[in-house]
C-alpha cells in the first residue's frame, strides 16, 4: 500500500483582500469580515471563493510499505508557501495514491491556487500522459481516476445531492468523527494563536479519513477482511505507542 491521506485547514487571505478591496489599515479580523460580508452580498453566503482561502495547515496519513505515519507537515511556524511545498514534494517523491474527502471539491483546488499564487512547481501532480504513459489514463487530476480517491465524492455516486459528511460517516462506521473542533472554529483559533490545535484537528480527521478509506477498499475487494482489520490494528497499535494527548484521546474516543 502506497497511499497519502490529506486535509488542509485554511482561513481568508486578509493579505489579497486587504490589498484587492483597498481595506487600508483594517485589522485581519475587520478585513476577513468585511470578504465574507462581500461576498454573502454576492453570493448569498459567507463561504469564500477557493482562491480566497489561505492554507495554515495540511495533515497527513501515510501509509507505505511496512510503516504508518500521521503528523502535519513543517513546523508548527511554517509559512503557506513551506506547506505547500511540502505538500507537492512528497507527490514528485513517492507518487502516493491521495485519499481526501473532498478533496477534489475543496482542498486539491484550494492548494492549485496557492501554488500558483507562490510560485511552486509540482510537475509530476500535473502529469496527464504527455511524459509518462502511465498517467494518460490515470492520474491524479481526473475525476474518475484512482490516483486520487475523493471518498465523499466517491461514496456519493458522484451525486452532489447524495454527499454525507466525514464526522457522520466516519461515526457511523464506528470511528470517532470529528475530534476536538469542527472547521467553522479554525479561523477563529487561528486569530487566538492556537495553531496547535488546529493542527491536531486536521490530524484527527485524517485518521477518521484513512478508517473510511480502509472499509471502502474492503468493500470494493481491494482488500480483504483479514488485511482491513490488520490495518485498523495497525492504527491501533500505532496510536497506542503515541505520547500526543490528541492522538490519546482519538483512541479512547474510538473504544472497543
Amino acid at each position: 500500500m502506497n497511499c497519502l491521506v490529506f486535509d488542509i485547514e485554511t482561513v481568508p487571505d486578509t493579505a489579497f483582500g486587504r490589498e484587492h478591496y483597498e481595506l487600508g489599515d483594517l485589522t485581519d479580523a475587520e478585513v476577513a469580515a468585511a470578504m465574507q460580508f462581500k461576498q454573502l452580498q454576492k453570493s448569498g453566503t459567507e463561504f469564500l471563493p477557493l482562491h480566497l482561502h489561505r492554507v495554515v495547515a495540511i495533515s497527513a496519513v501515510m501509509r507505505r510499505g511496512t510503516t504508518l505515519n500521521v503528523w502535519s507537515l513543517g513546523d508548527i511556524d511554517a509559512d503557506e508557501p513551506e506547506l505547500v511545498q511540502r505538500f507537492f514534494d512528497g507527490i514528485e517523491r513517492y507518487s502516493p495514491t491521495l485519499v481526501s474527502w473532498n478533496g477534489g471539491g475543496f482542498d486539491l483546488p484550494v492548494l492549485h491556487y496557492r501554488a500558483l499564487r507562490h510560485g511552486i512547481a509540482a510537475p509530476r501532480y500535473w502529469e496527464v500522459g504527455d511524459n509518462e504513459t502511465a498517467f494518460r489514463y490515470n492520474n491524479y487530476l481526473g475525476r474518475f481516476h484512482w490516483r486520487h480517491v475523493d471518498l465523499m465524492d466517491v461514496l456519493a455516486g458522484y451525486q452532489p445531492r447524495a454527499r454525507a459528511s466525514l464526522d457522520e460517516v466516519a461515526s457511523m462506521l464506528g470511528y470517532p468523527g470529528k475530534h476536538g473542533m469542527s472547521g467553522g472554529d479554525v479561523w477563529p483559533a487561528y486569530q487566538e494563536g492556537r495553531i496547535a490545535e488546529i493542527r491536531h484537528y486536521c490530524e484527527t480527521d485524517v485518521l477518521n479519513t484513512y478508517l473510511v478509506y480502509l472499509a471502502f477498499e474492503a468493500m470494493r475487494g481491494v482488500i480483504d477482511d483479514v488485511e482491513r482489520d490488520r490495518e485498523i490494528e495497525r492504527v491501533r497499535a500505532w496510536l497506542a505507542e503515541s505520547n500526543e494527548p490528541h492522538f490519546k484521546d482519538f483512541l479512547g474516543a474510538w473504544g472497543h
